[in-house]
């Protein structure tokens, strides 16, 4: 089977991620999977695998799982500690016919029972500090069985016991029901619970394939980005379809990052946009970890300007590009644009890209007042094509009033320029009064001040925009270079520095914005 076959299949009959590393291995059992840590659930297999022997430990994995009990429909929440072996595990479970519900590591014990409670008696797959986590949540009322990968628990089912387990005849779920179910960052509160199924799944890769086309080579692409999320979905199938190398990878922090890109020496990087302003440092290591990188994807969130230019010129490859997707969980890739060496330092930042190739989504912007759309007025952002999920678990309510037949509304507000350029300014609920878009002034300012790691605008408690900064190893600012550099924006308020580390994040580190917003107005009614 080759590649581009298995890609039509899925396109027809849906993407089943329990079917896709036997898929991959049919097209070739060879491809390297290599990880920069030990798997959880399997140890003894080693941090280098072929993807044929990839698909035997999903096999052997999907044995286990159906000796421990899990049946066809049945909802399956994985809620473990941060290791490649969870997207494995969520293909055994969608390969004996489950249902996969991913669940963040960085969730706290209270936020998983809530979603435990709404998915309604599922199988808890977990491992043994995550269990112990859990200890102060009602488990035996809230789900049906617990399994643990990693070893034994008091009323768990271990699934190192069930080692040898017969291997079981794979499971097609249809094309249009639930098959793994994600949720979103929990910006403003609980989760939303994503639902994809095996149609939303496999048209999502379509403009992404034609991404992976700018690699002639059968080169090594790094992934970055949380197990859990939907995303990885879509970057596991496209690389091993393609029968690139993948490196998966756990560890976000500099030195280790730049240790398996000297050893693995990837052409195509996908990260999270915070994930690459860290690694921004790297950029001048003299051993040139980025030299390699042909491609530097990011999808999660639009990325400063000045963090691509410095990855790009930390590239020795010609013709290296940054390409940025404007997406989220619900409606997966909508707009995109490509960024080079050259100009990348100069873009607008908010400008996220255009509508992609045929097949792919398509986006309008819709007047909030009866006025037009502009840049003084944007409009909502909504999105309609046939890689939408398909409600929101337990709250089909909640899902209906983003609906609005085809169209999805993102709750983004924008613009589209003349050219056909989609400009994200805010979010809606992020909108501060007399403030064009937060979001500009923190592209600018961060690229006026390199010092700066990060810099986040959220509305006081008196409605004023204040500016929160976080510096390299949390050196105090110089206060004559941020007037200088903020002069044009005459209504902020004061900075307000705090450690890096204590930035509230979600689990695909965007900063809470309404969290921090909510500490100033606690700081407020604390001094009343």
């Amino acid at each position: 089977m080759k590649g581009s076959v298995a890609y039509r299949s899925i396109q027809k009959r849906g993407l089943h991620i329990g079917l896709l590393p036997e898929m991959a291995a049919a097209v070739n059992p060879a491809t390297p999977i290599s990880l920069d840590h030990d798997l959880g659930v399997l140890p003894e297999a080693g941090r280098r695998l072929t993807v044929a022997q990839y698909a035997d430990h999903v096999d052997d994995l999907a044995g286990r799982l159906w000796a421990a009990g899990v049946r066809p429909d049945e909802r399956v929440v994985i809620y473990k500690t941060a290791n490649a072996d969870h997207w494995m595990l969520a293909a055994a479970v969608s390969r004996v016919g489950g249902v996969v519900v991913n669940l963040s590591p960085a969730l706290d014990p209270t936020t998983v029972g809530v979603l435990l409670e709404r998915v309604d008696q599922p199988t808890l797959l977990t491992d043994r500090a995550k269990f112990d986590l859990l200890a102060d949540v009602p488990l035996a009322d809230l789900t049906r069985r617990i399994i643990t990968s990693d070893g034994d628990r008091p009323g768990t089912v271990p699934l190192p016991a069930l080692a040898g387990s017969p291997r079981v005849a794979p499971v097609v779920r249809p094309i249009d029901e639930a098959a793994v179910i994600t949720h979103t960052s929990g910006t403003t509160g609980i989760p939303k619970l994503v639902v994809h199924t095996p149609r939303t799944q496999g048209i999502r890769l379509v403009p992404q394939w034609r991404l992976l086309s700018l690699m002639r080579k059968k080169e090594t692409v790094a992934i970055n980005v949380p197990f859990v999320h939907s995303r990885m979905v879509a970057a596991m199938s496209l690389a091993l379809l393609r029968e690139y190398p993948v490196l998966l990878m756990r560890e976000t922090g500099p030195a280790e990052v730049a240790e398996q890109f000297l050893k693995h020496r990837p052409a195509f990087v996908e990260a999270l946009p915070n994930s690459l302003m860290e690694w921004e440092e790297l950029a001048d290591d003299p051993r040139a970890p980025f030299g390699s990188v042909k491609v530097f994807s990011s999808t999660f969130d639009a990325i400063h300007p000045g963090t691509m230019s410095k990855l790009l010129h930390a590239s020795d490859r010609r013709g290296a590009l940054f390409f940025q997707i404007y997406g989220q969980s619900e409606v997966g890739p909508a707009v995109g644009r490509a960024y080079f060496r050259g100009s990348a330092h100069k873009a607008n930042g908010r400008c996220v890209g255009w509508a992609m190739p045929r097949g792919a989504a398509r986006v309008r912007v819709v007047s909030r007042d009866g006025n037009p759309p502009s840049e003084t007025n944007p409009g909502y952002i909504d999105v309609a094509w046939d890689g939408i999920a398909k409600t929101y678990y337990g709250e089909q309510d909640r899902y209906d009033t983003n609906r609005d037949g085809e169209w999805w509304r993102t709750g983004d507000v924008g613009y589209r320029t003349r050219f056909g350029c989609l400009h994200l300014l805010d979010r809606e609920i992020d909108m501060i009064p007399g403030v064009k878009s937060s979001l500009e002034i923190e592209d600018v300012v961060l690229g006026r001040l390199r010092e700066l790691t990060e810099l986040v605008v959220v509305q006081g408690p008196k409605g004023e925009p204040v500016p929160v900064i976080c510096t390299v190893d949390d050196r105090p600012l110089d206060p004559d270079r941020w007037r200088t550099a903020v002069a044009e924006f005459p209504q902020l308020a004061d900075p307000v520095q705090i450690p890096q580390a204590e930035l509230p994040r979600t689990a695909t580190l965007k900063v809470q914005r309404r969290a921090l917003a909510q500490r100033f107005e606690n700081q407020l009614q604390d001094q009343a």
